[in-house]
């Protein structure tokens, strides 16, 4: 399943709803605002996805060394991601100190990319059963655990998942604070996105309506019967375009060559 959903290139559609979610968390908010370049220039967000996609890509589908390089250089940059809240946002107040080997922190992080790979791309590929569901979430368990989530901690099912999310939001510790709703408007409309003004606001429906209500309504973000519509129609056209794309431009290069590597080394132990 992991292959299946991160071989998708359509899964960066994903990506902006996912660090929405997890700047909802005012530390992890605080972590971004105070150490992340990705505003620095208009540029910075394109070289930041770029940097992100190639190290998905390794760290999916490639080698064992590949993959370690890639944990390394993500420990690396958290290394240096720690300080304090200025504004406080929910139970977290002023002050408090954060760092990004909480392992608090890292099952968050976690658990919105996983939520929001499925969110998006069953609306573009296909439901997913709940075999494939629990199967996801129990692929993904060590990747938590390397980077320095609890492996206790870390969902291992579709309903653990979802449980873990709502237990965030209901409770408060994940709440929309300052910092977030001030990077927001980068995440959604980067400074040259003008310029495939379109596809922006397709992706900006995609994002806004996918959200927990109580989230989207912390970003400020409004929302009516109207703009649904032209998200399902957004998501309809998206439907129609995958289905006519071969997986040559659809999918990376590695994960067409995944799922043979997979059955070439299970006859080689069969055998």
């Amino acid at each position: 399943m992991t292959w299946t959903i991160a071989g998708e290139r359509v899964a960066v559609l994903a990506w902006p709803r996912a660090i929405l979610l997890q700047l909802a968390h005012p530390l992890v908010a605080a972590g971004v605002a105070q150490h992340s370049g990705f505003r620095s220039s208009p540029l910075a967000p394109f070289a930041r996805l770029h940097a992100t996609v190639s190290a998905m890509r390794q760290l999916t589908f490639g080698t064992d060394e590949q993959a370690a390089a890639v944990v390394r250089r993500i420990i690396g940059v958290h290394d240096r991601v720690n300080g304090t809240l200025g504004e406080g946002a929910g139970p977290h107040a002023g002050g408090a100190r954060y760092s990004a080997h909480d392992p608090a922190l890292l099952l968050w992080v976690h658990a919105t990319l996983l939520d929001s790979h499925v969110r998006i791309l069953e609306q573009i590929l296909r439901p997913f059963s709940p075999e494939e569901l629990d199967g996801y979430c129990r692929e993904a368990v060590p990747f938590a655990v390397v980077l320095g989530a609890n492996a206790a901690d870390v969902p291992s099912t579709w309903q653990q998942l979802q449980d873990l999310i709502a237990g965030q939001i209901d409770s408060g510790h994940v709440t929309v604070g300052a910092d977030a709703r001030a990077l927001a408007p980068a995440i959604l409309r980067p400074a040259l996105g003008w310029l495939v003004w379109p596809l922006q606001a397709a992706g900006e429906l995609v994002t806004a309506g996918s959200l927990p209500p109580a989230i989207r309504h912390g970003y400020g973000f409004t929302w009516s019967a109207s703009r649904e519509r032209r998200r399902q129609r957004v998501l309809a056209t998206l439907r129609a375009l995958r289905n006519v794309t071969p997986d040559a431009l659809a999918r990376w290069p590695e994960a067409r060559q995944a799922p043979s590597r997979e059955r070439r080394s299970t006859r080689e132990r069969r055998g």
